[in-house]
């Protein structure tokens, strides 16, 4: 092909003197072609457009064009099988790329940011996280955080917990409103389990009946977001992925207590001080706005009952939550009642009260209340005996050696 540089070339050796013949020898190019260029001057020449080859798909494009301008969604791959039934004949990759040169752009779609009123909502998810607490290196868990935050100010309350059963969910919430010191009007939520049971006949959400008291209690209204919508959510996913790295990663943990408690520092000290990123703000002081459009906590706490049926273990003990909790020594019914609060646990035993303990936070943990377990006199009294080995200041009667020998002997004559 001819391009510029030869141009370029020929005009430079014409001004070096040299002839017709003697340019062509040196560019390669025929004698007509060099007295071309050398009588049009510099500019290099100019091509068309090549016309465009016929091809196999020629006959099929118009039908490709309509049903692509009816519905752009459609793949390739379905058009291929509808115009092979009409008589095409070629391959796949020639209609893959009409396709892909024809098909109509969708338009480009924003994603919209929705801002709240002071007071209006928070947002509430779980993420998980993978760890080795020092306490005990050799064992990998995954732990879960909660997280809550407000819309307006972006003030953020979050906490590590072993699970997201319903009970650890609902005292999240409340360490949530102690935090904030009331309540937002409105909380989203993803579809975890814990909150949306599913939707009834006519698509309504129905929520977890604990979570609904919970709401009713506090005077919030809970939303769930719509299915495959987590974007909604984007004040509360965001933050993950800043707490991960900003805080998580790089650091050691001795335990789950230690964890909560390097977090709350953090928390106190850095991300609820920064500026963040999206407002423009500074999150104390947006909350500081916020916090008198909250909602007030109820002055009665909430005691809502999540109710379960436990059997005693062999060593006195119920498990709950990965932990254990003492009965008293005496229980008789294998299977015992045991209510869930937010702040503790109570076990039953025949609708009679027979326990209550704190809540253990992590898991492995093993309660066991004073007074549940006998002493040994007891023991020895429970076992059959009429009364204690020893009285009160009584001594070991000291015998000497030879007092057994002489009974040893006695015991054989006898029995020869």
């Amino acid at each position: 092909m001819f391009k510029g540089r030869d141009v370029l070339m020929i005009h430079d050796l014409h001004r070096q003197g040299l002839s017709i013949r003697q340019i062509a020898r040196r560019s390669g190019h025929d004698r007509k072609t060099v007295r071309k260029y050398i009588k049009a001057g510099l500019e290099p020449p100019l091509y068309g457009p090549r016309d465009p080859r016929p091809s196999i798909l020629d006959s099929y494009k118009a039908y490709i064009d309509g049903q692509l301008s009816a519905t752009p969604g459609l793949t390739a791959s379905r058009l291929l099988r509808e115009i092979r039934e009409l008589g095409y004949a070629g391959g796949a990759t020639t209609v893959k790329d009409f396709v892909r040169e024809i098909r109509p752009t969708p338009p480009t779609v924003f994603e919209r940011r929705f801002e709240t009123r002071p007071g209006q909502q928070a947002q509430v998810d779980f993420a998980h996280f993978r760890l080795c607490f020092t306490d005990e290196p050799s064992q990998a868990r995954v732990i879960w955080l909660f997280s809550m935050v407000l819309g307006f100010s972006r003030h953020l309350f979050a906490r590590f917990v072993p699970g997201q059963g319903l009970d650890e969910v609902v005292r999240c919430h409340l360490s949530a409103f102690d935090d904030f010191g009331g309540v937002p009007r409105q909380i989203l939520y993803d579809r975890m389990k814990t909150a949306v049971i599913g939707e009834d006949p006519e698509g309504q959400v129905i929520f977890n009946r604990t979570l609904v008291d919970l709401a009713c209690h506090h005077g919030f209204t809970p939303k769930a977001c719509k299915p495959y919508r987590a974007k909604t959510k984007g004040k509360v996913e965001r933050p993950f992925r800043y707490i991960r790295q900003d805080f998580f990663e790089g650091r050691s943990f001795r335990n789950l207590d230690d964890l909560n408690r390097q977090l709350r520092d953090w928390l106190d000290q850095v991300a609820n001080l920064r500026v963040h990123g999206t407002t423009g703000r500074v999150v104390a002081e947006a909350f500081a706005a916020e916090k008198p459009a909250l909602l007030a906590p109820p002055a009665i706490p909430f005691r809502s009952v999540l109710k379960l049926e436990r059997r005693i273990t062999k060593d006195g003990m119920v498990s709950l939550g990965g932990n254990l909790y003492s009965v008293p020594d005496g229980t008789r019914r294998r299977p015992v009642e045991v209510q869930v609060l937010a702040t503790e646990i109570r076990i039953l035993e025949a609708g009679h009260l027979i326990a209550v303990h704190p809540v253990l936070a992590g898991r492995g943990g093993r309660a066991l209340l004073p007074g549940h377990r006998r002493s040994p006199t007891a023991e020895g009294q429970r076992s059959g005996l009429s009364g204690p080995l020893l009285r009160p200041g009584e001594a070991v009667l000291q015998r000497p050696l030879d007092v057994y020998d002489r009974v040893a002997q006695a015991l054989a004559g006898r029995s020869s």
